[in-house]
Parts: structure tokens; C-alpha cells; sequence
């Protein structure tokens, strides 16, 4: 899958340290991916959920943050929506940022 707005995983980890690992890992992983459906997704990372206008929440560091994507199987991109802790996520509509 083609990642496109990596730069927001940057700036997130600048201000949480600790969240750089599991989202460098959530990053190689998905590169590497061909997903086609949820199902291909959830075969990688069983916590990611589809929360409508196909976009897709990823848990990340046991739960510890959020990662919302939207994702476009057919030329196989996913867009960075949303990084953040779960106060942050609670304050945003999922489904439409």
C-alpha cells in the first residue's frame, strides 16, 4: 500500500516518544501489505476497525493511541486522517475528518 501523509506520523511521535516504534511498525507493515478487503487488514492487525466512508481505525501500543486512516483498495493507498491519544480521538467525528 502506498502511505500518503507519513509526515503526520512524525510530528505525532515527536510529541509521544514512545509511540514512534509501534507506529514505524504499523508503517512497514502496511507498505508491504496488498490489502483488498477488511478482512486483508484484519490478517495483519486484528484490532482495526471499519467506521464507515471507508475509513478505518487502527489501535496502536496495546490501545495507547489511535490511528484513523482512510483507505482506497483499488489503487491501493491509504491516507492518514488522524493520529492521537484516545481523549483526542473521542473528540473527533471518525468517520468524517
Amino acid at each position: 500500500m502506498r502511505i500518503i501523509a507519513i509526515s503526520a506520523l512524525r510530528e505525532f511521535w515527536e510529541k509521544h516518544p514512545i509511540a514512534e516504534q509501534p507506529l514505524k511498525e504499523w508503517y512497514v507493515k502496511t507498505s508491504r501489505a496488498r490489502w483488498q478487503s477488511l478482512n486483508d487488514m484484519r490478517a495483519d492487525f486484528n484490532s482495526v476497525d471499519y467506521v464507515g466512508n471507508q475509513h478505518y481505525v487502527f489501535n496502536i501500543k496495546g490501545n495507547d493511541y489511535r490511528l484513523v486512516v482512510a483507505v482506497k483498495f483499488t489503487p491501493c493507498l491509504v491516507y492518514i486522517r488522524f493520529v492521537g491519544t484516545h481523549d483526542e480521538y473521542d473528540r473527533i467525528n471518525v468517520s468524517t475528518i
